[in-house]
């Protein structure tokens, strides 16, 4: 069963997706022709799209393991949320001090910063709650500056005006509800959690203080940890 939610998934997404759940993200190309074909994609389709990913760079091929590139690598590590740390009513803030770059380096670090869950308030100043582990990379540390404040209107209005919320609940759930309808049809669930894995790359995050009732975030880790759990079954012995 598909849904509108997953109908669009090229050959590359589901060879992509497919190594992203798997820890390490690396396989055997008889693996992935195997696990594509469950999936509804010819071996001639993924040995295409296989090849094009290499020489596109987002694959490395050595023999016959194809394993993700370190780009993508680095992609795979964000569907991991970083830690978070109890929240203690401070945002953390990064406004933009260099003047002067190319739209290309201002489209770069718009990219990073999203990639760090934080949000525009305006035109150069970003920011999230303070709540996060990570560690903030030298092509943001080099053009911003950096510190944390604590607003003084309401934290709760702050973060809605960051962030859609609404929408972001209201897709997430929807979401679930193709999890449960995909049941134990595997290629309705593989192409469902390509759509999962898209959602939580724009989780904001928040700490429990500022998530509206019935956030669905938890419930959606959870079915993606599932679903990891499975794939790393179901391709064992497919080769």
């Amino acid at each position: 069963m598909s849904t509108p939610l997953t109908t669009t998934v090229s050959a590359r997404s589901a060879v992509l997706n497919l190594l992203l759940g798997a820890h390490p993200p690396e396989l055997e190309g008889r693996e992935i022709v195997a696990a594509m074909r469950l999936f509804g994609v010819s071996e001639s389709t993924t040995r295409a799209a296989m090849s094009r990913m290499v020489s596109a760079g987002d694959l490395v091929r050595d023999g016959g393991r194809y394993a993700l590139s370190d780009r993508l690598a680095r992609r795979q590590a964000r569907t991991d949320s970083p830690a978070t740390l109890p929240w203690d009513g401070a945002w953390e803030t990064a406004i933009v001090t260099t003047s002067g770059r190319s739209a290309g380096d201002r489209a770069e670090l718009r990219t990073e910063m999203t990639r760090l869950r934080l949000a525009e308030l305006r035109e150069g100043v970003w920011m999230r709650p303070a709540n996060l582990d990570r560690a903030i990379p030298p092509s943001v540390t080099r053009v911003t500056t950096r510190f944390t404040a604590r607003p003084e209107d309401d934290p709760v209005e702050l973060a809605h005006t960051l962030w859609d919320l609404p929408e972001w609940s209201r897709h997430g759930h929807a979401l679930l509800d193709a999890v449960a309808a995909a049941g134990g049809d595997g290629r309705a669930r593989f192409l469902t959690m390509v759509s999962v894995v898209r959602h939580l790359y724009r989780d904001p995050l928040l700490p429990n203080e500022l998530q509206p009732p019935g956030w669905p975030a938890d419930d959606l880790t959870a079915a993606y940890a599932d679903f990891r759990s499975w794939l790393a079954t179901m391709r064992i012995g497919r080769g």
